[in-house]
């Protein structure tokens, strides 16, 4: 389990909006739904953790 994925689980709890690069493609302002040890699950789609760069939780709330 690394740092990433505990904030990833953090902003879930917290409901916070999320920003991340996937694959080069720059993602802002997520609804961040359920993550599990492979997956993110959000409001735009599924994600590979593998795959996931530059994580920001933003204070924003949903």
């Amino acid at each position: 389990m690394n740092i990433e994925f505990l904030f990833l689980r953090k902003a879930i709890k917290d409901k916070n909006y999320i920003s991340f690069s996937h694959k080069d493609v720059e993602l802002k302002k997520v609804k961040a739904l359920k993550i599990t040890e492979e997956t993110l699950y959000t409001n735009q789609g599924d994600y590979c953790l593998l795959k996931i760069k530059k994580v920001k939780i933003l204070k924003e709330r949903y």
